[in-house]
């Protein structure tokens, strides 16, 4: 048990596929504004039946966004309940709002052998490669600072005040990036796309991934 989080692992029979694959969890990281979504929603349909985990937030909902799609919004009182009761798998505040992975789904996603998207903040991607080392960590950098300030300011959704926050959180969050174990700068999206889906599908090769029963079964036809 870690900082009172219970352990957990994605061997043995709770996380073992039907026919003998596991599940990979893949973390997707970058700076507010960077492009997180748009990359995911353009790579989604390309990665098969890969999982994407949606986050509790505490942060009013924008226009347009969907509960249960977007996120999970639930209000301060309810995310402290899911914190207290260990629902989650990692949590992080972020310019005053609070975000979090309910542990449940993933855990029943890679149950069934399903592979997982999970997109967080840095402090949360932290905790979730300490509680699951062998998660594949993702990086998504912008082009430059400035690019990043000016789609922020693009959005039209912040106040100046949270614009600063950000652009502070970011300078963080870059000199992070040697963390993680690949880095996807989002200059142009459909290239950041090609190299994000390319890197998921690098990993789901991994001869490492191959189980015992799936070996038996080449040998077997």
């Amino acid at each position: 048990m870690k900082d009172g989080h219970k352990d957990i692992s994605l061997g043995g029979d709770t996380f073992e596929h039907k026919q003998g694959n596991r599940g990979v969890i893949f973390v997707m990281t970058g700076a507010s504004g960077v492009g997180k979504d748009s990359i995911r929603r353009v790579a989604m349909p390309q990665l098969g039946s890969i999982f994407f985990s949606v986050s509790a937030t505490t942060r009013k909902r924008r226009a347009g966004e969907v509960h249960g799609s977007n996120y999970l919004f639930v209000d301060k009182d309810e995310f402290e309940r899911m914190l207290a009761a260990d629902e989650l798998l990692e949590h992080a505040d972020y310019v005053g709002d609070s975000y979090g992975t309910p542990l449940a789904p993933v855990m029943e996603a890679v149950a069934k052998g399903r592979d997982v998207l999970l997109e967080l903040e840095l402090v949360g991607a932290r905790q979730a490669r300490e509680r699951i080392p062998e998660a594949v960590m993702i990086f998504i950098a912008p082009p430059s600072l400035s690019e990043l300030e000016r789609r922020l300011r693009g959005r039209g959704t912040d106040s100046e005040e949270k614009i600063q926050k950000r652009l502070a959180r970011a300078r963080e969050e870059i000199a992070s990036m040697r963390e993680f174990d690949y880095v996807v700068v989002n200059d142009d999206l459909q290239r950041a796309v090609v190299l994000f889906t390319s890197i998921i599908a690098a990993e789901r090769a991994r001869a490492a991934r191959i189980s015992d029963e799936a070996i038996v079964a080449f040998l077997r036809e």
